[in-house]
């Protein structure tokens, strides 16, 4: 009767430690412009003074972080501010 005791604390351990190992692990991201929808930016604009408050979708000059080397594969995207 332990073997199901022992293999359910095998799960739960290894669980753990999946967990642990996944979130220590640093993501690196890019600034990708002109793909935002309204109101979704990541930081301040020419004309939007914070984040989330761009006034409207695919702002040239707003942007989100994304996972580095996607901006690229975005149609639209761009790793530096458009001009409006």
């Amino acid at each position: 009767m332990k073997t199901p005791v022992i293999l359910a604390a095998s799960a739960v351990i290894l669980a753990l430690s999946l967990g642990t190992t996944a979130s220590s692990q640093e993501v690196k991201t890019e600034k990708c412009y002109g793909i935002a929808k309204a109101g979704k930016n990541d930081c301040q604009t020419a004309t939007s003074s914070c984040a989330g408050s761009s006034k409207r979708d695919l702002q040239a000059d707003a942007f989100i972080g994304v996972p580095a080397g996607t901006c690229a594969k975005i149609v639209g995207g761009s790793l530096m501010p458009k001009k409006a």
